[in-house]
């Protein structure tokens, strides 16, 4: 079992096991926003915070220091590795920020670039988070698996944008793409396929964005927070969903659920083993390629783990330090030891 790191607002969780489980707490006060391993070097990790730039591990989350220079701007909101091996074996790294822009590394971190032309889009001018309706942000980047110059950038809110060449070059959103997706994910064994999982509903593409559908039968709650795909079966989709933003971060005021869908088939709660819905956050997930049919969530009530593709799940009994996962999560990975 891989370790699984947990960003939270107060501080980065680290669960490892051993003959048990432990916890380590690192960033404390930096609130973490997002984190990144490297597939090709898990020793390699990132994480981006809301105040204090990018941080780098280089020892499996063991020990932190900042990344070197090259972002200007300090709420790091998003942050992945890509698959491919460059050289010297670390991946390519993309950051995005707040406000919105995308910077990338061939160097595991040791300096940046920035890709200006994403703030070149026609679209660009149109975006804006109601919240701070004078900002904006790259709420996610996930680079495709199968194709390693491919990247799609999710801007919160307005666009999902890719480039096919590392960033040189972009394309704006299309018609009837997602317009806030919150997290997206892509298959190796579904090359051109991409999940979105968005404030406006569900999103499927597979033809790497050029057009989008919406299988949306059975889904109740509209308001997507976060996605993840069986690493066996492209066909098989979990997704956590909200009435609204209202009721997806807060715990106070949460109601989250969780649905999956397989195939054609119309989408169904899959609730087994999870808390109520009343009082949860909107989970955050994540899987291991070398974990087919498991996938882990992390919510305000504790960290989970499914073994058959999200239709059951288990609470996995951890020695969190307070306040734990009780202020929601922000980000999931898992981290291979």
């Amino acid at each position: 079992m891989p370790s699984i790191i947990v960003a939270t607002r107060a501080a980065l969780l680290i669960a490892r096991r051993a003959s048990s489980w432990t916890v380590e707490q690192h960033l404390g006060g930096r609130s973490p926003v997002c984190v990144a391993v490297d597939p090709r070097r898990p020793a390699q990790v990132y994480c981006g915070t809301a105040r204090e730039g990018l941080f780098r591990s280089r020892d499996g989350g063991r020990h932190w220091q900042p990344v070197g220079p090259g972002i200007d701007h300090p709420t790091l909101t998003a942050v992945a590795v890509a698959h491919a091996k460059q050289a010297g074996g670390l991946g390519i790294v993309y950051a995005g920020t707040e406000p919105s822009a995308v910077f990338r590394s061939d160097s595991g971190g040791d300096n940046w670039t920035e890709l200006a032309g994403l703030r070149a889009l026609p679209s660009a001018g149109t975006w804006s988070f109601p919240p701070r309706p004078d900002t904006h942000h790259v709420r996610w980047i996930e680079v495709d698996v199968s194709v390693a110059e491919r990247v799609f950038v999710a801007i919160e809110a307005g666009a999902l944008v890719r480039t096919f060449d590392g960033g040189q070059t972009w394309h704006d959103r299309v018609h009837g793409g997602p317009y806030d997706t919150h997290t997206a994910a892509t298959h190796p064994l579904a090359p051109g396929r991409i999940y979105s999982a968005a404030g406006d509903g569900y999103f499927e593409s597979t033809d790497a964005g050029d057009s989008w559908r919406s299988p949306e039968v059975g889904l109740k709650h509209l308001y997507l927070v976060s996605v993840a795909v069986d690493p066996a079966d492209p066909d098989t989709v979990i997704v956590s969903a909200t009435a609204g933003p209202g009721s997806a971060y807060r715990p106070r005021s949460a109601e989250a659920y969780i649905y999956r869908k397989t195939g054609l088939k119309p989408w169904e709660q899959a609730m087994a083993g999870l808390p109520e819905a009343n009082g949860t956050t909107a989970s955050r997930f994540a899987t291991h390629p070398g974990e087919p049919g498991v996938i882990y969530a992390a919510n305000n009530r504790g960290l989970f783990r499914s073994d058959d593709a999200g239709q059951s799940w288990n609470a996995l009994d951890l020695p969190w330090p307070g306040p734990g996962l009780a202020d929601g999560v922000n980000a999931l990975a898992c981290l291979p030891e």
